[in-house]
């Protein structure tokens, strides 16, 4: 007791602060998202995301070779097709948007890990996560499509897909569907406890998701619950996931610590683009310090239990974890 005991003994300097540390962040901690277009030479800014920009396949390229020299080992790809139907064909179109970044990509940056987004919001023109039958999101024939748009983007070289649609069986069918094509030693890193989240409007105008129509409720989980997240990820460890993934993170760090607590499966964490958006315009506008905010935010996650952060700020924070080293 005090005064024998001073706990600011070791919080007096930098140096002691630094070597009691209990929880660390890596450049290799971070999943960098990244939008990908048709075309060539092309770099659209996202209004409501500074700094985030669609690429096309050229620009890409270059975006992953700075953002691989900075130690991050993996991005996960989100893909804007041309055209849009009420199937998504373009997303498992073995020539669509997504599938020929994962070449190029392999191609260029050969120990880069490409991870895949696998869901139809991005490629309906309806903007839901699944087939609509009669105003329903319907479950099993969406699965049937999400499954072939897995096989194609692993096809083409991925090397670790992941599922984000949130439909009931779907990691069951794409572990079968891999293991029966011999892709047995590809990872499942499954959208587990993906919530209906208000913080996802940014994305949705990058990706042009935004639902025609309703929302995601009926297949999104629902805010107020945790002990479902348990079952969801009870089911998805069962159906053969790899990784589990909790989505939104900053609202969500007691589900994510629950997570960790429950299962010994690497647990993933997606800063979705309305944290980083909430961040970027309040640093703009003078109110907080962007900067120590994102890192704290970033490293709030990390000591909630996530081994693995998805978030837009990965090439930015790796950036000052170089330079806290140097």
């Amino acid at each position: 007791m005090f005064p024998v005991t001073r706990m600011r003994r070791l919080r007096m300097k930098e140096p002691i602060r630094r070597m009691v540390e209990e929880t660390k962040l890596a450049a290799a901690d971070f999943i960098y998202p990244m939008f990908v277009v048709f075309g060539a030479d092309k770099k659209e800014e996202i209004p409501a995301m500074p700094g985030i920009f669609r690429l096309s396949t050229d620009h890409l390229v270059r975006e992953a070779e700075r953002v691989r020299r900075l130690g991050i080992k993996a991005v996960i790809l989100f893909g804007i097709p041309e055209i849009k139907d009420e199937m998504g064909s373009s997303g498992y179109d073995d020539d669509g948007v997504v599938q020929r970044a994962v070449r190029a990509l392999k191609e260029h940056i050969p120990d880069l890990v490409v991870i895949t987004d696998v869901c139809l919001c991005e490629y309906t023109n309806h903007g839901h996560c699944g087939i609509v039958a009669d105003g329903t999101i319907v479950n099993d024939p969406t699965v049937e499509l999400l499954t072939r748009m897995a096989l194609t983007h692993v096809r083409a070289g991925a090397d670790m897909v992941a599922p984000s649609d949130m439909m009931d069986g779907r990691v069951g069918s794409i572990r079968r569907a891999l293991d029966e094509e011999g892709f047995v030693d590809i990872p499942i890193m499954s959208y587990t406890a993906k919530y209906a989240s208000g913080f996802y409007g940014p994305f949705r105008e990058a990706a042009g998701s935004v639902p025609a129509f309703g929302d995601r409720r009926s297949h999104q989980m629902d805010p107020p619950n945790v002990r479902e997240a348990l079952r969801q990820a009870a089911a998805d460890v069962e159906e053969g996931a790899d990784i589990i993934m909790v989505k939104p993170a900053l609202a969500y760090l007691d589900v994510i610590s629950l997570v960790r607590d429950r299962f010994d499966l690497p647990i993933a964490a997606y800063s979705v683009s309305g944290e980083y958006s909430m961040v970027k315009a309040a640093a703009k506008n003078g109110w907080i310090d962007g900067e120590r905010v994102m890192m704290e935010i970033l490293l709030a996650i990390k000591r909630s239990g996530a081994d693995l952060i998805i978030s837009y700020f990965a090439p930015e924070a790796a950036e000052i974890l170089a330079r806290q080293t140097s």
